[in-house]
């Protein structure tokens, strides 16, 4: 997929937003896909693209976090940790699906679909043009931000 174009999808957001990837385009985006609000892993990445979110202004990049939350659970964890950008829910797992991150995994010994931990950097044209799949937590947001500024 890497440099080829995004297909569009729309996805309900916080802040009431109606997200689609068409009307996002004219700066780049990243999209980071966790697997769960109010989570360890995913608390604490949240945590770090926050933490980070001035520098990816700076350079005109936006970020928007996904996982299957529902845009409720999305609402409390994004006011929980003051996050500047907007979550993305994907209950019916379309963006999931369009981006190949649903696993089976292992949880206390049991295989179960969840979300692979992954970030998507999108030009401003629409083209993919980087991509992580299996991320580790620590450094992987000033690692994409690194990305970034080279586009």
């Amino acid at each position: 997929m890497i440099g080829k174009a995004v297909p569009d999808f729309s996805l309900p957001g916080t802040s009431n937003l109606a997200f689609s990837l068409s009307s996002a385009r004219g700066k780049p985006l990243v999209l980071y896909f966790y697997p769960k609000d109010n989570t360890p892993g995913c608390t604490t990445e949240a945590q770090q693209f926050r933490d980070l979110h001035d520098e990816f202004v700076r350079v005109g990049c936006a970020i928007y976090g996904i996982s299957r939350d529902s845009v409720k659970s999305h609402e409390g964890f994004k006011k929980k940790l003051a996050l500047p950008f907007e979550l993305l829910s994907d209950v019916e797992e379309r963006a999931c699906g369009l981006f190949g991150v649903i696993k089976m995994k292992n949880m206390y010994g049991k295989q179960v679909r969840g979300i692979e931990r992954s970030t998507f950097v999108i030009d401003a044209a629409g083209v993919l043009r980087r991509e992580w799949r299996g991320v580790k937590v620590p450094g992987h947001a000033a690692e994409v931000l690194e990305f970034v500024n080279t586009l």
